[in-house]
């Protein structure tokens, strides 16, 4: 892995996964990272999650193509009509796709209809808030079994890289202008508690 240097206002990086070596779930690669995948919780949680906030998840059929999803499957896709993903779809990628669903504008998001490569688009400072909004909704599938504490652990797995070394060591200490740009959107309020609306 290439050692980079990151600039103040780029906090995090995220390496391209090798998801696209191991696509076919039927044959399962040693090298693949040891994240938790949706078949690993009740997907019944993470649709109701998903659904407080307005996004719907799409469930594909085990080994099928993810419809926008832009690294490859099998990482979660995103379209005009939610979040979709397979049994072994990465909980962070569903969530960073939903979280991207969230906090990007009605206009972007209504032109996902036109799009097919599953790319979000925004600037910096929302790509840092949509990784702070799915450590935010892990949060609350505590119960289920995941948590914020096993996110961090599956987005360093994954192939984030943090200039403080760790998506929990960024998320502690270094995300202040991630949180600033939620709760300027009214995603997340005053006293740091998450809130079921879209950024309008």
């Amino acid at each position: 892995m290439v050692e980079l240097q990151l600039p103040k206002l780029l906090t995090w990086v995220r390496f391209p996964s090798p998801a696209p070596h191991y696509m076919d779930s039927s044959t399962p690669n040693q090298s693949a990272p040891d994240v938790i995948r949706l078949a690993s919780l009740e997907t019944n949680a993470v649709e109701a999650l998903l659904s407080r906030h307005g996004v719907k998840l799409h469930l594909v059929d085990p080994g099928a193509e993810i419809p926008g999803s832009y690294w490859g499957a099998p990482e979660a896709g995103l379209t005009a009509q939610g979040v979709y993903a397979r049994s072994d779809t990465p909980i962070h990628s569903i969530l960073h796709e939903a979280a991207h669903y969230i906090c990007m504008p009605d206009a972007r998001r209504a032109d996902l209809g036109n799009r097919t490569d599953g790319d979000a688009g925004g600037e910096v400072a929302e790509e840092d808030a949509v990784c702070y909004l799915q450590i935010l909704l892990a949060g609350e599938l505590q119960a289920a079994g995941y948590g914020r504490e096993q996110l961090c652990l599956d987005m360093d797995a994954w192939g984030y890289s943090f200039r403080l070394g760790s998506a929990r060591r960024w998320f502690n200490e270094d995300a202040d202008e991630a949180l600033a740009w939620l709760r300027r959107q009214a995603l997340v309020s005053p006293s740091g508690q998450l809130m079921c609306r879209f950024s309008q």
